[in-house]
């Protein structure tokens, strides 16, 4: 399916949850990892804010590109971030949703309000 860039720029994006390793199977505890490079792949949880609306998103991010001081609470950014509708059908129920993925995660800094001065 088709990926689809998000644009972050003017939005605020806090941590909400540690970066884990991703668990591509429940029952046998697999980890999940990047079909093509074999990378293991990690998520986290971030508030997205943007507009004046927020959205909790869970976000997949190759194991490489989480850096290191990252703080729950603070503001991130989320580097190459896309996102990629997917479909399936599980135990006879057709479900659908939207993946997010990003290159990287970083720590990041509040936005200055238009009209502030320094």
């Amino acid at each position: 399916m088709r990926s689809i860039r998000v644009e972050t720029s003017s939005a605020t994006i806090l941590l909400t949850e540690a970066p884990e390793k991703k668990i591509r199977d429940r029952q046998t505890g697999e980890v999940a990892t990047d079909a093509v490079t074999g990378e293991t792949l990690m998520k986290i949880g971030v508030v997205y804010i943007d507009g004046g609306e927020s959205s909790l998103l869970q976000v997949t991010v190759p194991e490489s590109g989480v850096t290191e001081g990252l703080t729950l609470g603070a503001p991130v950014s989320l580097v190459g971030l896309v996102a990629r509708p997917w479909e399936n059908v599980f135990n006879g129920q057709q479900r659908h949703g939207i993946a997010f993925r990003a290159a990287a995660v970083a720590p990041g800094a509040f936005p200055v309000p238009v009209g502030a001065s320094a």
